[in-house]
């Protein structure tokens, strides 16, 4: 049955009332693989986690984990997969020694303490057992988080857009510990809104309005659209923007001081470009192509879908 996939997922289609939040998504997960679920807030990215986890039940399609059937077995595959929400509840009253004690006491595991010490020391949390959790900065929480969902020694673990509001050092801190995950054999599936964290995934699927629009290792997607990206610096950059969309309607993304033109050929396009900058009496610092990146491929298929 499925090869070696470890979530096997066909048709999946989750409403609620006259809303559809997951509109007929099928993929496929292979087991030790990082598999990240990309888009925008209200792409479907929790819908399609909760389905899985089994929190919430779904209205047609197919989903099996671990080789088994969800809608049959729900209970016997909710003891081997872990799930780590945006809104994960930790008792701020309770130290982090005690937290992992209380999840590991909900999974029936009996002889926790050593697999605590493992995943404390794993954790960098081994100086603060002792500390509250409500005293813990985000960064800590998210990995005590980790910590109290991992206790039971899941095959899968689940993570909502795990580092949403945590500081840029515990979030490289945060994906050490994933990289420590795969290593023992745990697939990871885990959805974010950022893109540059989703090219650490073996592969992702880019989710917009309920549906997958792009699925595949992150480097295959970047080339797949056949273009090319011109990044322009230059000076009053808004007005760059507006400029060059009126006069031919290029696909322009703007970050920060540069502009983002996906063009087919550099040679062809650019000249034509750099003419009607000059024209406007904008100022161009510094121009280079560089290889689209997650978010440029993103926005360009959410444009040309629409």
């Amino acid at each position: 049955m499925h090869g070696d996939n470890i979530i096997h997922i066909v048709e999946l289609v989750k409403r609620y009332g006259g809303l559809t939040a997951v509109d007929g998504i099928s993929l496929d997960v292979k087991k030790g693989e990082m598999f990240g679920l990309v888009g925008p807030d209200g792409a479907g990215k929790t819908s399609t986690i909760r389905v899985l986890c089994g929190l919430t039940n779904f209205d047609s399609g197919e989903i099996s984990l671990l080789k088994q059937s969800l809608r049959d077995s729900k209970n016997k595959i909710q003891k081997q997969i872990g799930y780590l929400s945006q809104k994960f509840s930790l008792y701020g009253d309770l130290t982090v020694d005690e937290n992992i004690e209380f999840f590991a006491d909900i999974h029936n595991v009996k002889n926790y303490k050593e697999r605590r010490d493992e995943l404390l020391e794993f954790t960098r949390l081994k100086n603060f057992r002792t500390r509250f959790a409500d005293n813990l900065s985000g960064g800590m929480k998210q990995k005590l988080a980790l910590a109290c969902s991992l206790i039971h020694k899941p095959q899968i673990i689940f993570l909502d857009e795990p580092t949403t509001g945590v500081d840029p050092v515990s979030r490289r801190d945060f994906w050490k510990i994933l990289s420590g995950l795969l290593k023992e054999g745990i697939t990871i599936f885990m959805s974010t809104p950022y893109l540059d964290e989703a090219e650490r995934c073996n592969r992702v699927a880019m989710m917009n309005k309920g549906k997958i629009i792009a699925m595949e290792k992150p480097d295959i997607i970047k080339t797949s659209i056949g273009k090319i990206i011109i990044e322009i610096v230059c000076s009053p950059v808004r007005e760059a923007f507006k400029t060059l969309k009126e006069n031919n309607g290029y696909d322009i993304q703007l970050f920060g001081d540069r502009i983002n033109v996906v063009v087919d050929s550099y040679e062809k396009e650019y000249p034509e470009i750099k003419k009607i900058l000059i024209e406007n009496s904008i100022e161009i610092k510094d121009s280079r192509t560089i290889t689209p990146t997650l978010e440029n491929v993103f926005m360009y298929l959410i444009k040309t879908a629409s």
